[in-house]
Formats: C-alpha cells, sequence, structure tokens
C-alpha cells in the first residue's frame, strides 16, 4: 500500500472507495428476484454507511451520504427523502456511539446496528403506511432487517481490511 501514498492519484480514488461504493449500490437497485429468492433482501448501504461512520474514515462526507439517499429515492420510486433521513439517522447515531464507545467491540457494535437498522425500518414502514398510503408487507422489512444485520458480519472482514490498506 506504499505505493498508493507515492501515486497520489490511486491512493486518492482508493480512499474515495467507500462514497464510489455508495453511489454504485444506490444507482444499481440490486435484486435477487431472477433467482426465485422469495424472502432474501439486504440493505448494503446501511451497513455501509454504519461501519464507515463508525470507523470514522475522514472521506466519508454526511452530505454525499444525504446526496446517494436522494438519488436512491429517485432509483427505487420512494418520496423524496425518505432514505436521505434514514442514511443522516443511521450516521448520527453511529457517531453518536462511536463517541461514547470507550473500548470497541464487536459484539456491541453488530447489535447497535440491529437495534439502528430496525429502528429505520420501522420509521420507514410507518412513514410510507400512514402519510403516503404504501401497501407494504410488515414481513418484508422484517426479512431485509434479519438479513442486513447478518450480512454484517461479512462484510465487516472486508471493510477493515480495506481500512488495513489505507492505514498502511
Amino acid at each position: 500500500m506504499t505505493i498508493l501514498k507515492q501515486k497520489g492519484f490511486y491512493y486518492k480514488l482508493y480512499s474515495c472507495l467507500p462514497i464510489i461504493l455508495l453511489f454504485i449500490s444506490v444507482l444499481n437497485e440490486f435484486d435477487f428476484n431472477y433467482l426465485n429468492l422469495k424472502f432474501f433482501s439486504f440493505n448494503f448501504p446501511f451497513i455501509l454507511i454504519f461501519f464507515f461512520t463508525l470507523k470514522d474514515v475522514k472521506n466519508f462526507d454526511y452530505s454525499l451520504v444525504f446526496i446517494a439517499g436522494l438519488i436512491n429515492d429517485t432509483v427505487v420510486g420512494l418520496p423524496l427523502g425518505i432514505s436521505s433521513f434514514s442514511y443522516i439517522i443511521i450516521c448520527i447515531a453511529t457517531s453518536y456511539f462511536r463517541n461514547i464507545t470507550i473500548r470497541p467491540n464487536l459484539t456491541k457494535d453488530w447489535f447497535f446496528f440491529l437495534f439502528i437498522i430496525s429502528l429505520i425500518n420501522s420509521i420507514n414502514y410507518t412513514i410510507l403506511t400512514l402519510f403516503f398510503s404504501y401497501d407494504i408487507l410488515l414481513w418484508s422489512y422484517l426479512v431485509n432487517t434479519f438479513f442486513t444485520f447478518l450480512f454484517y458480519l461479512i462484510f465487516l472482514t472486508i471493510f477493515r481490511y480495506y481500512i488495513k490498506g489505507l492505514n498502511d
């Protein structure tokens, strides 16, 4: 990774990779419908935002996260601002959790992540059904929360490897 630090452009591109990945994930509405997996979905932007806000990566700007939420609403077809609100709530809660934590612990982080995504999904469900009269199955939100919670551990190892490469 010292080669990346010597070459300015490649290091800057590598350090902006989480934001680039966030924009790719909100632009690409990845769906498992073609695999005939009825009850499988996870929210990759939630995992990405939570991890990189928790680890306080300096190039992970909250205003870009807000814009990514607006783009996600446009692509998915949700009322404008729902995803941005969700993403910013994740950023605020995670930065608060990072500041009050004395010793980081994987288990605490993982269960705090479960609490945050459960809170976000319940707020989204409430807003979409009460104010916008969307017909949404609660079961789909529960499945999404469960698989997002499980996939956090998988992406945690990948993102830790990225952070290690960034700091070397």
